[in-house]
């Protein structure tokens, strides 16, 4: 979670900036990101794989959040890109990102995204089905066009991880898997395409993962079947991508690993299974998406109604909720909360904070211990910045908030608040 930081008048600060001087500027709901914080776990990424010794590529997956400043900043911090969408491509293209460093996933690209991709000539496309395998290919050919393709492959390791959030195993709606044989079948098939330059293979096994052994098991699979392409195929192939899934931490339950031992211990046994195979050893790529965002971002809501139910329960109303945050809703995710005027006072009440959509299910935090709380009172959720507004949407047509960054005492809006006129643009 962002560390807590309070000014002299005893309000929340967020990149050297009170919450009472951004509420009063841009309004609430509002999401607030500590562009410092985002720019640190980036170089992190970079810095211990460059410790390593090993070639790699850091790609951020834009899914966590994207909008055109946060392209900008990965195109800074010299990170590649990770696109999973025609919307998410477009939006990189005009950022100026460069095509070249743009990874393209997902289990059902159009022919239109596919196309779109081609023309931009993007670094690479992470192929993920046997459909994807002969319509790229056909694509290419009509344009006379090579293709740089990674195969994505389900390694067939669970991770400790919610189910909805967890990918690596056999029963999979992404990629090929290893076990039942189509990875082998796959990898034929590409190989033989004249327009596919098959630069090796992709497999992410789940998100939200603090446990390092998932990874290990994965690479030495991946690792054992990069070997037998090898003996099979007579080729070396030169990539390993192994997604991302690095767990943050959204409550005092959650203990992730700082970035840098995630890296040692993937790049470790990575240096070990294929050394044990005698197989060059890769250039290993990663798609942290989440441990870059979800820890810098704040969302400050406005509190609302207050129902008291003697002997049951206290519900607080915030002016946001599964609007803006989808993940307790989808998923049951926890959250920390503080209220950002009164960080410092005594926590005395155990409330539940209620979001104002017409959905029982729409509850941010349950079980929260605040001050006591008041009509006005400005609360602050921690580590929003992951899946809150990429998620974000038009429930009982409320706008999507803004979203600012905020650093060295500053602070600029990326993406402005959504107008009732906006909701209305499209309808006739």
């Amino acid at each position: 979670m962002t560390a807590m930081t309070t000014n002299v008048q005893g309000q929340l600060e967020i990149g050297g900036v009170s919450t009472g001087e951004l509420t009063a500027a841009y309004g609430t709901p509002l999401m607030v990101y500590d562009e410092d914080m985002i720019r640190r776990n980036a170089r992190a990424f970079r810095e211990s794989f460059i410790e390593s010794g090993l070639e790699f590529q850091v790609a951020y997956a834009s899914k966590a959040f994207m909008c055109k400043e946060m392209v900008r900043l990965a195109e800074e911090e010299n990170l590649s890109l990770d696109v999973v969408s025609g919307g998410e491509l477009y939006t990189a293209l005009e950022a100026g990102f460069p095509a070249g460093r743009i990874h393209f996933h997902g289990n059902n690209k159009s022919e239109e995204e596919l196309v779109m991709a081609l023309e931009a000539g993007i670094g690479c496309f992470v192929v993920d089905s046997f459909l994807e395998l002969e319509l790229l290919h056909e694509l290419a050919k009509e344009r006379e066009q090579q293709v740089n393709i990674l195969l994505r492959v389900t390694p067939g390791v669970e991770a400790h991880t919610h189910d909805y959030i967890m990918t690596g195993q056999d029963d999979s709606k992404f990629g090929f898997g290893i076990s039942t044989g189509q990875a082998d079948r796959a990898m034929q098939i590409a190989l033989c395409k004249p327009h596919y330059n098959v630069l090796g293979i992709h497999s992410h096994i789940g998100s939200q993962i603090f446990e390092l052994d998932g990874f290990q098991q994965a690479i030495t699979v991946l690792s054992d079947f990069l070997q037998s392409v090898r003996l099979e195929c007579d080729v070396t192939l030169p990539v390993l991508n192994i997604g991302g899934g690095f767990g943050v931490r959204y409550t005092e339950e959650d203990k992730p690993l700082p970035i840098s031992e995630y890296v040692k211990a993937i790049t470790d046994c990575v240096k070990e299974s294929f050394g044990e195979n005698g197989y060059p050893l890769p250039e290993v790529w990663v798609e942290p998406g989440r441990s870059i965002v979800a820890e810098a971002g704040t969302t400050l809501y406005k509190v609302g109604s207050k129902k008291i139910i003697p002997d049951v329960r206290t519900y607080v109303s915030v002016d946001g909720g599964m609007t803006d945050n989808l993940r307790p809703a989808l998923y049951g995710a926890k959250y920390h909360a503080v209220l950002a005027n009164r960080p410092n006072e005594e926590c005395t009440e155990l409330v539940s904070i209620a979001g104002k959509c017409c959905e029982s299910g729409d509850m941010l935090i349950w079980d929260l211990k605040l001050p006591p709380v008041n009509f006005g009172d400005t609360l602050a959720v921690f580590s929003t910045g992951a899946y809150g507004y990429s998620m974000a949407n038009n429930y009982n047509r409320i706008p999507r908030p803004a979203v600012v960054f905020v650093k060295d005492g500053e602070s600029r809006v990326v993406i402005e608040r959504e107008t009732y006129a906006d909701l209305v643009r499209l309808d006739r």
